[in-house]
């Protein structure tokens, strides 16, 4: 466990983080019964390198929680801890504070942010309810009268060139959600080529199981191995027997959200 020398605000390093699409976690003493050597609201940042920022006390507590801080980040599930400086253990191992303190860990993640290709009229659906859920949203098409801001309000991002000048600009990283709805196949395979290679999280295409193993025989015959190509959802979507733009929009952040709130790494089943 390292601790940077110079002065760093928490608060700021934790938008920083979030900013930047790196891993952390807070922790912050919310109970003290007592004589412990904090105080309640005292901070420590433990981020994904195992560096920190701030402190609750040092000694054997602070690397317990440096310990947990690293667990909650990957598990991106919070925890309580809770120390009994009381006890006999503690006692015999030097600390004779003589109190409790509970302390909350959270985790610090990026805000997740769905990448779709394509601003047809499922891609405007889908737009509104990923930004519904959290998500932030950016747009890619090579048609400027569809990939514009009127038609799509929400989104953080619009790129309206062509895919290979968004591919240029756009760094996926494993908060990121790639789904995949343009106008024909051509557009999907050079999109899927690109997307596989990437650390996205989440990589879904629509289209049918024929779409999808006519477009997969095509990149394996180019070159693209198996491994890559099992990361993608296709089709993508939890089957809700959706028919219209809205339901299937609905039925594909289901299926990011479904993702998001597992490890990563992990996948919902495939239809």
């Amino acid at each position: 466990m390292t601790t940077l020398a110079k002065n760093v605000d928490v608060y700021e390093e934790v938008a920083r983080l979030r900013r930047e699409g790196r891993r952390g976690a807070l922790a912050t003493i919310i109970q003290i019964r007592g004589s412990v050597p904090s105080f309640e609201t005292a901070k420590i940042l433990v981020r994904e390198d195992g560096s920190t920022v701030g402190t609750v006390g040092g000694g054997c507590v602070e690397n317990d929680v440096w310990k947990a801080a690293r667990q909650v980040m990957f598990d991106e599930k919070p925890r309580r801890l809770l120390f009994d400086l009381t006890d006999s253990s503690n006692l015999e191992a030097g600390l004779i504070c003589g109190g409790k303190v509970e302390i909350f860990v959270e985790p610090i993640l990026a805000t997740p942010t769905s990448y779709v290709f394509g601003a047809g009229h499922i891609s405007k659906f889908i737009s509104k309810v990923a930004t519904l859920a959290g998500f932030n949203t950016v747009i890619i098409d090579n048609r400027p009268q569809y990939a514009n801001q009127e038609r799509f309000p929400e989104a953080v991002e619009i790129y309206s060139d062509s895919f290979e000048a968004a591919f240029d600009r756009i760094i996926p990283n494993e908060f990121s959600y790639i789904v995949i709805v343009t106008r024909g196949h051509l557009d999907d395979q050079n999109v899927l080529r690109w997307a596989v290679k990437t650390q996205a999280r989440f990589i879904g295409m629509i289209g049918s199981q024929f779409k999808k193993r006519a477009l997969f025989q095509n990149l394996r015959e180019e070159g693209i191995p198996q491994e890559q190509l099992d990361r993608v959802v296709s089709p993508v979507g939890i089957d809700i027997n959706a028919i219209l733009p809205e339901e299937i929009a609905v039925s594909i952040v289901a299926q990011m959200i479904a993702v998001r709130r597992s490890k990563p790494g992990s996948l919902v089943p495939r239809k």
